[in-house]
């Protein structure tokens, strides 16, 4: 719902705000490590990697880890999957122009509910899921969503999984309610959406975005708040709705993670972790984790 073609400008927009970092660290990352870290997902073997990314938007943070594997392999075949079509051709557009030895094959289903069904591969497959997006989901729907990958992996592949780390609560707010107002400007376009597409008549300017810190649960709530008392119709659901001023549309959370809960939830999902990388405030990590090599009787493969 958020990631019509105005929602995904209005999220690029976002990751560049001043207030809103993990963008630009998360970058430093993989600029600083990423000969290091494709070097640690081949694990030493001479095999090829290919590059599978879940939520990819327009890929552009992927080309310094591209260049990488290109570097050590001479060509990568590069597996974008998201479920935006706008945002997968810019993907493509952009890397292959980038850099030519990359083969682009955009994949658009929605890989919480249905993961990507890939084709055997002799080498490694590298899985990228960077944009912190698993935050996004509930601790069951993200183990979920990490088992069905597992599932279309082989023994050996990897993960390379981005994570929003807790920090102090005022840093957190001031990222999801900028000065600016995208952040509450992407969050109301889900009303737009509802009027075009399901002939709702909500007001978009009677709502307003709100953040909220949940310590408990150790997320960011953003929530989309009634500024008065007023009923609405979405005449496609056939639902008639009743809001009450200060009432509230809980749009969406943003969970933020420990090391401890990041290795809770990759080894729930069968993965060991390996390496991690951060920065120096420990604001946001990289870790990469494996399927572990599975032993098999009978003649079955090792």
């Amino acid at each position: 719902m958020f990631y019509d073609a105005y929602g995904s400008r209005l999220f690029v927009r976002i990751t560049e705000l001043p207030e809103y970092c993990l963008r630009r660290t998360k970058l430093k990352i993989l600029a600083d490590s990423a000969e290091t870290i494709i070097a640690a997902a081949r694990n030493g073997k001479s095999q090829p990697v290919r590059v599978l990314e879940l939520g990819a938007g327009t890929a552009s943070q992927t080309d310094v880890l591209l260049d990488a594997v290109v570097s050590l392999q001479g060509a990568v075949l590069y597996m974008p999957v998201d479920v935006s079509p706008d945002a997968l051709d810019i993907a493509r557009e952009r890397t292959t122009s980038l850099l030519s030895d990359v083969c682009g094959e955009p994949i658009v289903p929605n890989y919480v509910t249905h993961p990507p069904q890939l084709k055997s591969f002799e080498g490694t497959t590298l899985t990228l899921y960077l944009g912190s997006s698993i935050g996004n989901f509930s601790p069951d729907q993200a183990r979920t969503i990490l088992q069905n990958l597992s599932s279309q992996l082989q023994s050996g592949d990897a993960l390379l999984l981005g994570t929003d780390m807790a920090k102090d609560e005022s840093i957190l707010l001031a990222a999801y309610d900028d000065r600016d107002g995208i952040t509450a400007e992407f969050n109301t376009n889900i009303l737009s959406r509802l009027n075009r597409e399901l002939d709702a008549d909500f007001d978009p300017t009677t709502f307003r975005g709100r953040a909220v810190w949940n310590r408990l649960e150790s997320r960011i709530e953003m929530h989309l708040e009634s500024v008065c008392s007023q009923r609405v119709h979405i005449a496609a659901a056939r639902v008639s709705l009743h809001f009450a001023a200060g009432e509230t549309i809980h749009t969406e959370n943003s969970c933020k993670f420990t090391s401890e809960s990041i290795r809770d939830l990759l080894g729930a999902a069968g993965f060991d972790v390996e390496q991690n990388w951060t920065d120096g405030r420990e604001w946001y990590a990289v870790t990469l984790a494996r399927l572990p090599l599975c032993s098999f009787q009978d003649g079955n493969r090792d």
